[in-house]
């Protein structure tokens, strides 16, 4: 992949919450110039294991071939459903980011307080590693998390799809269509009485 690429795509990858049984993902293929080109949705289940499945399905639905990489706000999205970025990279062939923004001790305790005995989702979280600090041309920092190809890249990649803040466009993007979506099902039997 040639990061400098100007017609390069990220497919952008966030999460809304909406119900105690669901939450909704939204993917949005962003060009490196910020336009839009494509959206896809899936569901996921709150305090599930199917996070990945998930994503994978997001890509698969778009048959797209000129996306390029992948970008998804957090690893650990409804209720400590986690993602596997390297088992998307493999599925996909494409490389990962993922992107947090603010510092943290982390969630082991959380996990081990919420799932007692859940060692496998323990050992999926531990697998994800550290997060490391990338200093965006905005002044914020962004902690990321790439596979699939360097640090130096996905770091470009970040400043390149960042327009201002510590949210790389295609992942902001894609929690407020995300967000939408979720505001839209929920009032939409109220929208039909009326």
């Amino acid at each position: 992949m040639h990061v400098a690429k100007s017609g390069l795509r990220a497919l952008g990858i966030a999460e809304s919450y909406s119900g105690r049984e669901q939450s909704t993902l939204a993917g949005v293929v962003m060009r490196k110039d910020l336009q839009i080109d494509g959206v896809a949705f899936a569901r996921v289940t709150v305090g599930g294991s199917d996070a990945t499945d998930a994503v994978i399905r997001i890509f698969t639905r778009l048959a797209r071939r000129d996306i390029n990489l992948v970008m998804i706000s957090g690893s650990v999205i409804a209720w400590y459903n986690i993602i596997d970025p390297s088992a998307v990279q493999d599925a996909i062939g494409l490389p990962v980011i993922v992107t947090t923004y603010e510092e943290s001790d982390g969630l082991e305790e959380d996990i081990r307080s919420h799932f007692p005995g859940d060692a496998g989702r323990l050992a999926a979280y531990r697998r994800l590693g550290d997060r490391i600090p990338v200093r965006l041309h905005s002044g914020y920092t962004l902690f990321i998390r790439p596979y699939g190809l360097s640090l130096d890249d996905a770091a470009r990649l970040c400043n390149d799809f960042t327009r201002e803040g510590r949210v790389p466009e295609p992942v902001r993007v894609a929690r407020l269509i995300a967000r939408g979506l979720v505001r839209s099902s929920l009032s939409a039997p109220d929208d039909q009485n009326r």
